[in-house]
């Protein structure tokens, strides 16, 4: 890839196996929108900026280079080799090749991880677009003003303290709805230091989601979107109702299967590229097998 910027604008040209809206739309982020097609606003890490991919071609508008090279080439994941990734998700099991061929440009986001946590917390029982109102409603009434690509004002999530000062209500206004203690309960881990980034990256993956399952609310499926989006835990496998319908449809011959041993049968299939495999079949099964 050739990297280069001008006029604020961030030019990589010779990106591959790099879709920006199936990277964006998998359900792995939240903060952003659509303004046309493969052209999407981005909020992320106290920047608001303008993406947009043409064929091989990815430009970011509002970037200079030391955001990118700083931000947005960690966060798009561009070191890692999504072609080898590819092959070695389909080496693993041959019945992925449909779902890899049909979401080839995914890329697994390097996300804050305060601002994942909260996310997949306000995403149970939503939809997509009810959980980015949630984040926009969050950001816009606590989170910081900042000047984004078009000179306009964007609000960035709000960082631990500034919403471990909101109240249960002010939270509710959000329309989280019962979701409001569970986000003071996980502000209130992370505020204390009981729940943080760092003891989460030194424990193995079973520990680590074991201590995010101590926050109110946050169940296995939670805990594994964390790890996975906002930890870079790739070989956490996060399963849901789509997940549960794909895998028992591939794996179980359709019979009802626990979402544990799903689980459980992943990491043995997958291993370290579960995430992976992951994201395929969520994205696959939700907008092509089950639309």
């Amino acid at each position: 890839m050739k990297v280069s910027c001008e006029n604020n604008i961030v030019t990589v040209d010779g990106v591959n196996d790099f879709t920006l809206s199936q990277i964006l739309e998998c359900g792995q982020c939240f903060h952003f929108d659509k303004l046309d097609e493969e052209v999407y606003e981005v909020v992320a890490f106290g920047r608001a900026v303008k993406m947009e991919q043409t064929d091989k071609v990815l430009r970011i508008y509002g970037s200079s280079m030391e955001d990118y090279e700083g931000i947005w080439k960690l966060y798009l994941d561009m070191d890692n080799d999504y072609g080898l990734i590819k092959q070695s998700v389909i080496k693993a099991d041959g019945a992925l090749k449909t779902a890899v061929d049909e979401k080839s440009g995914i890329h697994i986001l390097n996300q804050d991880f305060f601002e994942t946590l909260m996310s997949f917390i306000v995403s149970q029982n939503k939809s997509i677009p009810q959980i980015k109102q949630c984040v926009k409603n969050i950001s816009h009434r606590f989170g910081d003003e900042v000047i984004g690509y078009n000179g306009e004002a964007f609000y960035v999530f709000p960082d631990v303290q500034r919403l471990h000062d909101a109240t249960e209500e002010e939270l509710r206004e959000c329309k989280v709805g019962f979701r409001a203690p569970y986000i003071k309960n996980a502000t209130e881990a992370v505020y204390s230091g009981a729940v943080t980034k760092e003891k989460l990256d030194e424990l193995d993956i079973a520990q680590a989601r074991e201590l995010l399952m101590t926050i109110k609310g946050v169940g296995e499926k939670v805990a594994n979107c964390v790890l996975l989006f906002g930890l870079g835990r790739r070989e956490a496998f996060p399963v849901d109702v789509w997940m549960k319908r794909i895998m028992e449809q591939m794996y179980f011959d359709g019979k009802d299967t626990k979402k544990q041993d799903i689980e459980a049968f992943a990491v043995n299939k997958f291993g370290d590229l579960g995430g992976y495999a992951q994201q395929y079949l969520f994205d696959y099964a939700r907008t092509t097998l089950f639309k």
